[in-house]
């Protein structure tokens, strides 16, 4: 018999920078801000944060899509030139057992769900998704603390 270890967390915005209501079925606590109270919030090992910028731009780039009801994984695969790449893809299948779920909704605005598989949450535990919007650079981009070393494209990684 298999046992759901799902975890699902929730939070609700009512306001530019409210703080997150939280409805889990774990221990884990949805962490979202940006910038340096992101990375505060992000302390925990078992989760990950989402900014308010990653959030916009997911629902977004789900909207564009056709698929609001959508969800998008990250999680990271060996492989790249340091070792690790992050991945970030559309999810239009239910999360799976052991998924760690997080919610953010926003009144008269779809729900926005990021998905993250239990053996990649051992290297981004903690770490902050955010989107990035520079002249250079337009992208989701990791803050990750278990970072030793990243490689000059910035897609792959060591951990310490």
């Amino acid at each position: 018999m298999q046992s759901s270890e799902q975890t699902t967390t929730k939070a609700a915005d009512t306001g530019p920078h409210a703080a997150p209501t939280a409805t889990a079925t774990a221990d884990a606590a949805p962490a979202r801000g940006d910038g340096a109270s992101g990375e505060a919030e992000a302390k925990s090992k078992r989760t990950l944060s989402v900014s308010d910028a990653a959030v916009q731009a997911i629902r977004a780039q789900l909207a564009k899509r056709g698929t609001p009801e959508g969800a998008i994984r990250v999680g990271i695969r060996g492989g790249g030139c340091s070792g690790f790449s992050y991945v970030i893809e559309f999810e239009d299948k239910p999360p799976r057992s052991g998924d760690l779920v997080l919610e953010f909704a926003e009144p008269d605005k779809a729900t926005v769900r990021v998905f993250c598989d239990k053996k990649s949450i051992l290297y981004l535990g903690g770490s902050v998704l955010d989107w990035e919007k520079t002249l250079m650079f337009q992208g989701f981009k990791f803050k990750n603390p278990h970072e030793a070393t990243r490689c000059g494209c910035g897609h792959s990684f060591t951990v310490a």
